[in-house]
């Protein structure tokens, strides 16, 4: 049994640091780039031409 623990111990761990690196990451990139670089739809229009493309 006390090797469940420690795997429990070891996944909340791994959860902690996964969730101060993306806290990390999100203050890094919206401190790096604009908000207008950051809401663009430039991937939406990606996907209308590549949607096009297969019906085409």
């Amino acid at each position: 049994m006390q090797t469940w623990n420690y795997i429990e111990y070891l996944a909340w761990g791994l959860s902690i640091l996964l969730g101060l690196y993306m806290v990390v990451d999100w203050v890094r990139t919206d401190t790096t780039y604009p908000e207008d670089v950051l809401t663009s739809s430039r991937e939406g229009e990606l996907e209308a031409m590549t949607e096009e493309t297969f019906k085409g």
